[in-house]
C-alpha cells in the first residue's frame, strides 16, 4: 500500500520510514496502520506522518499575535 515517514516529534520512531498495512477513517481524519518494526503493528493519525498538510511556513510569534489582536480590534469597531 505503501509507506509513511513518522514526523511527530516525541514519537520513538520519529524519522523512520514504516509500510502502510491499511488505511482507517478517523473521525474527521485517517489512522494508518503500519508495520513497526519491534513495537508490532502501530497506528498513526495522519497528523503524526509526513501525510498531513504541511506545517506552516513560520513560527507563531508573540508580534504576530499583536498584529491579530489589532486587527481583531479594528473589526470589532467597524462592525458597530
Amino acid at each position: 500500500m505503501g509507506s509513511l515517514v513518522v514526523t511527530h516529534p516525541f514519537h520513538p520512531l520519529k524519522g523512520q520510514q514504516l509500510d502502510i498495512l491499511f488505511e482507517r477513517k478517523l473521525g474527521e481524519g485517517r489512522l494508518y496502520v503500519c508495520e513497526g518494526g519491534a513495537l508490532g503493528t502501530i497506528g498513526l493519525p495522519v497528523a503524526w506522518t509526513n501525510m498531513s498538510e504541511p506545517a506552516a511556513e513560520r513560527a507563531l510569534t508573540v508580534e504576530m499575535l499583536v498584529e491579530l489582536a489589532g486587527l481583531v480590534k479594528a473589526l470589532k469597531q467597524s462592525a458597530k
